[in-house]
């Protein structure tokens, strides 16, 4: 019996892999698979990449995180993730650049495993992976369009917004300091449960992110030295 659970078990998750496999090969990035890599594109871009660590005057709290972020024009940073998935035995890791250009462009270029692209332009999100590309509005997916649009108002330093879209937890002190982002709004709420965002100064350093699927991310970023 202990040996047929087991056959059982591995046969469920060979073919879970074969069709996480075969959904990318023939649809790539829908916007289900899509939720991951725009939580921590949006997330990253909206946490200060490439802020100056410029010494805060005012108390440490969130609202001088927030202004502190509103100061940033652009951006771009290195990354490494790592994503653990309910149907796969082991996780998947992925390493790229991402980009942010104020008011609303944000870009995750995927490197390795394989080359992906996704931008976001405003509620516009085109997306190409191995040739092929596809475009589609937000609004298609409301899920990921709350917790995009909650998680964007921080470019503009909107703690109001924000904290009409999230629950939020600051932990720590300047130079080392935890966000915790609980979303309000039950259809984010629905596909997320908690992200954990990480950092120094204005210079976030890693986001995690809780599915209540069971899926979790984790991504390392390296802000791109300047001249």
């Amino acid at each position: 019996m202990i040996g047929s659970e087991a056959r059982d078990r591995s046969a469920r998750r060979a073919a879970g892999r074969a069709a996480h496999a075969s959904r990318s090969a023939a649809h790539p990035a829908p916007p289900a698979r899509l939720r991951s890599m725009l939580l921590g594109l949006v997330l990253a871009m909206a946490t200060g990449l490439a802020l100056p660590h410029a010494a805060v005057a005012a108390p440490w709290n969130l609202a001088t995180l927030m202004g502190m972020l509103a100061a940033r024009k652009s951006g771009e940073a290195s990354f490494r993730e790592t994503k653990t998935l309910a149907m796969l035995d082991a996780p998947v890791r992925s390493s790229g650049i991402l980009r942010f250009a104020a008011p609303d462009m944000l870009e995750m270029h995927t490197l390795e495993p394989t080359q992906q692209r996704l931008v976001v332009r405003g509620r516009q999100v085109s997306v190409e992976v191995a040739g092929h590309s596809q475009s589609f509005d937000l609004d298609r997916s409301p899920a990921v369009g709350a917790l995009v649009e909650g998680i964007r108002s921080t470019l503009d330093g909107d703690l109001a917004g924000l904290q009409r879209a999230y629950h939020t937890r600051l932990q720590g002190e300047q130079q080392r300091w935890t966000l915790v982002l609980v979303p309000r709004l039950p259809a984010a709420r629905a596909r997320v449960s908690e992200i954990d965002l990480s950092g120094s100064g204005a210079s976030v350093r890693s986001i995690a992110v809780f599915e209540t699927d069971g899926d979790r991310s984790w991504m390392r970023i390296h802000e791109s030295s300047r001249p």
